[in-house]
């Protein structure tokens, strides 16, 4: 009984000024979790854009290892073949698997459908919903 009648005599401030020092002091810590998560936003963006780098990076190196595969592939060939044929089969595969990929592509483009139809018919049921309430 006595801590509680000397922490009584400790705080003896009125109502507003606590309600003051509460407001205050969440403000405060509002404040300091903004800031935390600005920083951890910003380490998130670094990294990110270093990922991206090192992403970008391995694709020029590996267009560079399919160009010489390429060449090693047509000089390979063209150790039993004429050098012009063998370049042109290595071309010719190219253009085979760009096709394939060109083809898929497309299918799957026309897949996409741009318009949102679930959206759409949830709108249109509000509009007659609303013209119902309107009546």
């Amino acid at each position: 009984m006595a801590q509680y009648q000397s922490l009584r005599h400790q705080d003896d401030r009125s109502l507003q000024e606590l309600w003051s020092d509460m407001t205050s002091e969440a403000g405060t810590l509002v404040r300091k979790e903004i800031e935390l998560a600005k920083l951890e936003a910003k380490e998130s963006a670094t990294r990110a854009s270093k990922a991206g780098v090192m992403f970008g990076a391995g694709g020029v190196v590996a267009l560079l290892a399919l160009q010489l595969l390429s060449f090693a592939a047509a000089w390979g060939l063209a150790a039993v073949l004429p050098t012009g044929f063998a370049f042109l089969i290595v071309g010719v595969v190219y253009v085979v698997i760009a096709a394939a990929l060109f083809s898929q592509g497309r299918k799957r483009a026309a897949e996409v459908k741009l318009v949102p139809e679930q959206t759409v018919e949830t709108l249109k049921e509000d509009v007659q919903w609303a013209r119902a309430q309107r009546n």
